[in-house]
């Protein structure tokens, strides 16, 4: 539950526009510091990857707002799958990203990744591939 160190922090933002931003700052501690490894980590596989691909991969999990669960609902809805319409939120986390994403005004490389789709997607798969 430890918050991700404030160089890190402002790093992220620093990637994100401010709406992006807003929305990064309300995902979980633990999605926080998850998004800024993964988004590390995609920077190593994808150099020169441009700001809304950088913003697609810090925000890749957002969609998991919708759903407001916890580690074990998490781990639940993992082994049981989407039976509840909650659970159903989380495992569509990335429609319900690009949907949020996309009222709030980011581009479409941002959205897409969000999506899991273009042209970096599976650098990003691979960075999330924790």
């Amino acid at each position: 539950r430890t918050p991700p160190a404030v160089a890190d922090s402002e790093w992220a933002v620093g990637q994100l526009s401010a709406r992006e931003a807003e929305l990064w700052q309300r995902m979980t501690v633990q999605d926080r510091r998850h998004s800024i490894v993964v988004a590390r980590r995609f920077a190593e596989l994808v150099p020169g990857a441009s700001r809304d691909e950088m913003a697609g991969a810090l925000l890749h999990d957002v969609g998991k707002l919708h759903s407001n669960l916890g580690t074990c609902g998490r781990v639940l809805a993992t082994v049981i799958g989407p039976r509840t319409a909650r659970l159903r939120s989380y495992h569509d986390h990335e429609r319900l990203g690009a949907e949020m994403l996309s009222v709030g005004g980011s581009a479409p490389a941002t959205i897409e990744l969000v999506r899991g789709r273009g042209a970096a997607a599976d650098a990003l798969r691979q960075a999330d591939d924790i």
